[in-house]
């Protein structure tokens, strides 16, 4: 820890969350700002008394070692439990036939929410049923079984900022 300041993994209620548990990041401390300037609304979810809610997904270990999940805008919520696009996207990508990968949520035709991957090949590789078949069984016997993709689709490029950042939005907008 940083001296002077604190930190806490929370639910979504703002209770602690059990250790090894997924939760959002808040940090207390005297450099913290108060306010977003007219941005009077995202102050108020930030900005909790003292606390600012860093709308990251952290869990912490039994040392009280804190590790990033991902952003909280990103995870996914599959069967209750939180998912991190990073981990299926890292996995994806130590597939050898895999160039890179982004993942989002999707409905099933049930409502729920599952992961979607888009997914950019290698030379050589074929975007068919039998590689998606074997990426899906590949993230099976890396990852715990619910966090497999239900869907993917093949692109020839993701989409991406100036910067090279994918920009995920539009991935989301063309996932059902």
């Amino acid at each position: 820890m940083v001296p002077g300041y604190e930190a806490r993994i929370v639910d979504e209620n703002f209770q602690d969350v059990a250790e090894g548990d997924v939760g959002t990041l808040l940090i207390k401390g005297d450099s913290i700002c108060a306010a977003y300037w007219n941005k009077h609304e995202k102050s108020k979810s930030t900005f909790l008394g003292h606390w600012i809610n860093t709308d990251d997904k952290y869990h912490r270990d039994e040392e009280g070692y804190y590790y990033y999940v991902g952003r909280s805008n990103d995870m996914l919520k599959v069967g209750g439990i939180w998912v991190s696009p990073v981990e299926v996207e890292a996995c994806l990508i130590s597939h050898p036939a895999v160039l890179e990968c982004a993942v989002v949520g999707a409905t099933d035709k049930d409502g729920l929410v599952k992961p979607k991957a888009f997914v950019v090949l290698k030379s050589g590789y074929s975007p068919d049923a039998a590689m998606e078949a074997e990426l899906k069984s590949y993230v099976k016997t890396q990852l715990a079984h619910y966090k497999f993709p239900r869907w993917i689709e093949f692109l020839d490029q993701l989409p991406k900022t100036a910067t090279g950042k994918v920009k995920r939005y539009e991935l989301r907008q063309t996932a059902p």
